[in-house]
């Protein structure tokens, strides 16, 4: 992964020998444009294009972008904190050419994720992406650990002919039924077409719950490549649903009731190419370090749903009893566990256990929610934090005696409640810097301001074609 530890005005040498070539690969291919993409603090991809003939310029200069994006709203309003949020300054977007691809399913397009980079050189201390990789490289030079991660991406197809601004499925018929299957499988045909194109190794695609709802799961990556993938996986969904006449959201909830749209992570800690979630001693085969980096998260949950969980539409998917995951508890395949502790098949294990992270959706930036789980984790690597019991069945079952004994807690149920949380865990903010930290803060109490006196339908609305 090309890194840009220490950005050269001008362009590397190599890299710019580099760019010549993939620059007439790319005409070659019929790519007119290069999309430039990064998450804001709200979870929205903003995107910045250039001809591909100023594919060198981008690498060597960069494309002028405002800090302010790092305060924008979903709804494009801005806020301030006391270092973001006005007008004044610039910054760089550079391309990571490490993370390149053409897109199938916009032709004449290539898209590539961002680095952003202050005119002075400098890393900007508000991009999420520096920030996880930072995450990362810290992990890797204070404990040996390199991490394996995926995000599941869960969505809502809709008939592009619907009124505007409504959500009508475009396929009826049961849950994960054969129906929706046949009734959607050009499009999801061409989906699979597009990402194995685009190198993008697919597990599973398939009819989820919720009406007109689809899920893909696909290969796992080092944290940054795997957030990157995210994004560009979302990319491709869309534009191949607009060219079947479909439109499709992201958004945690495209109704008020039902269940929503989420964005699961999984997560596994490796040292020296081994697993450390098989074949340990601990339960279920954790090792020590993978079970109390578990536990890290599970301290943390309240103040990481500030991140994972960032949106209004958020708190209509986090219901109980609906595997939205919105308790403090783990269990082993757990769906109703927060934390879901995926053991793998007999004679997988040591390839396939993982953590599953429930209570993340796809209104969450990517970079800052894998970011803020692993420093969680390593916080409790660190002070070789124990598990507690784990669930098992539905934790909405316990009387409040037993919930307390159990340690089990309700997640925050709103934006506010979330943020407090967030701005009293001294762990994430310090992971994040003053200025991502005082972003998440700021936007998430504006996101709850634009909201005041809205009801769920109404929420659910306004939210509905943002993600």
């Amino acid at each position: 992964m090309t890194t840009l530890a220490d950005p050269v005005p001008g362009g590397r040498p190599e890299d710019l020998r580099r760019v010549a070539a993939l620059t007439a690969g790319l005409a070659g291919q019929g790519v007119r444009g290069i999309v430039l993409a990064y998450v804001d603090t709200a979870g929205v991809c903003r995107v910045k294009t250039v001809p591909t003939a100023r594919l060198a310029a981008a690498v060597s200069w960069g494309v002028g972008m405002s800090p302010v994006f790092d305060t924008f709203l979903a709804d494009d309003s801005i806020v301030t904190t006391d270092v973001l949020g006005s007008p004044d300054g610039d910054l760089r977007l550079y391309p990571d050419l490490d993370q390149l691809v053409t897109l199938a399913g916009q032709p004449g397009w290539a898209w590539a994720p961002v680095d952003r980079i202050t005119q002075e050189g400098a890393r900007h201390p508000g991009c999420a992406r520096t920030f996880l990789r930072r995450t990362v490289a810290g992990a890797a030079e204070r404990h040996g650990l390199a991490f394996k991660a995926a995000i599941e991406v869960e969505w809502s197809v809709g008939l592009g002919s619907a009124p505007a601004g409504e959500f009508v499925p475009a396929v009826s018929g049961p849950a994960y039924g054969a129906v929706r299957q046949v009734g959607l499988s050009d499009y999801t045909a061409d989906l699979l077409a597009a990402f194995a194109a685009q190198d993008v190794p697919v597990d599973q695609l398939h009819p989820e719950y919720a009406p007109g709802q689809f899920e893909i799961s696909v290969g796992a990556l080092d944290p940054v490549a795997a957030a990157d993938r995210s994004v560009l996986v979302r990319q491709t969904i869309r534009a191949v649903a607009q060219r079947h006449g479909l439109r499709v959201s992201f958004s945690p909830a495209v109704s008020a009731e039902g269940v929503g749209n989420g964005g699961h992570l999984h997560l596994s800690c490796w040292r020296g190419g081994v697993n450390l979630h098989a074949g340990g001693q601990r339960r279920y085969g954790m090792t020590p370090e993978a079970e109390s980096f578990t536990a890290g998260i599970l301290a943390r949950l309240p103040a990481l749903t500030a991140v994972t969980a960032p949106s209004p539409a958020s708190r209509l998917r986090l219901r109980p009893s609906q595997w939205a995951g919105v308790f403090t508890a783990w269990g082993r395949e757990t769906r109703e566990a927060a934390l879901r502790v995926i053991t793998g098949t007999a004679g997988r294990q040591a390839q396939d256990a993982n953590l599953e992270v429930k209570p993340v959706d796809l209104a969450a930036n990517p970079y800052l929610a894998l970011g803020c789980v692993i420093a969680a984790g390593l916080d409790g690597l660190a002070g070789a934090l124990e598990l507690p019991g784990e669930i098992t069945g539905d934790p909405a079952r316990y009387t409040p005696d037993e919930a307390e004994r159990l340690g089990v807690r309700r997640l925050p149920r709103s934006l506010p409640e979330a943020a407090r949380e967030f701005r009293a865990d001294e762990v994430l903010r310090a992971a994040l810097g003053p200025v991502l930290a005082d972003a998440v803060t700021a936007v998430r109490l504006g996101e709850a301001a634009a909201v005041e006196g809205l009801d769920d339908a109404q929420v659910a609305a306004a939210y509905r074609w943002v993600y």
